[in-house]
């Protein structure tokens, strides 16, 4: 078997290698416009690909994932378990309430506050997550938006 990429970053992280496997890394690694999947929509993706691999395989894929660092969950409010590909890099997230949408930022002034405010109570962070909830763009403009 041809050592790969994918096959390389599963076995890095202890886990072996099955079609599954690849096939979900392979998109999540592919979809450079979109970063966050719920497991329905990696799902779907794989059935528009003619791969036979069920729902409850890729949750119990993403699951392994997520125990193995490949991939982070994220339980955005009002919202199914999204995951995105852990690159080792911080960043917080925009959420639109009302189609979805996710938008990735970074703000040191953002996360130098935090750390500020964590030790003012005495708190050493060792992890947190910043989420925002707002009105995309687009959902602003839309007429059936009472509250933009």
């Amino acid at each position: 078997m041809v050592e790969n990429q994918e096959n390389h970053e599963l076995k890095n992280a202890g886990l072996k290698i099955t079609a599954p496997r690849i096939k979900i890394l392979q998109i999540l690694e592919k979809q450079a416009n979109e970063r966050h999947f719920t497991a329905e929509k990696l799902y779907k993706i794989l059935l528009s690909e003619n791969e036979d691999i069920g729902l409850a395989t890729v949750y119990r894929v993403l699951t392994q994932f997520e125990a193995a660092g490949l991939v982070t969950r994220h339980h955005f409010e009002g919202g199914n378990s999204v995951f995105e590909l852990d690159n080792g890099g911080h960043h917080d997230h925009l959420v639109c309430v009302k189609c979805g949408k996710v938008d990735e930022f970074q703000d040191e002034f953002i996360e130098s506050r935090q750390r500020e405010i964590a030790e003012s109570f005495g708190y050493e962070l060792t992890d947190h997550n910043f989420y925002l909830y707002g009105f995309c763009g687009n959902c602003r403009k839309s007429p059936s938006n009472p509250k933009a």
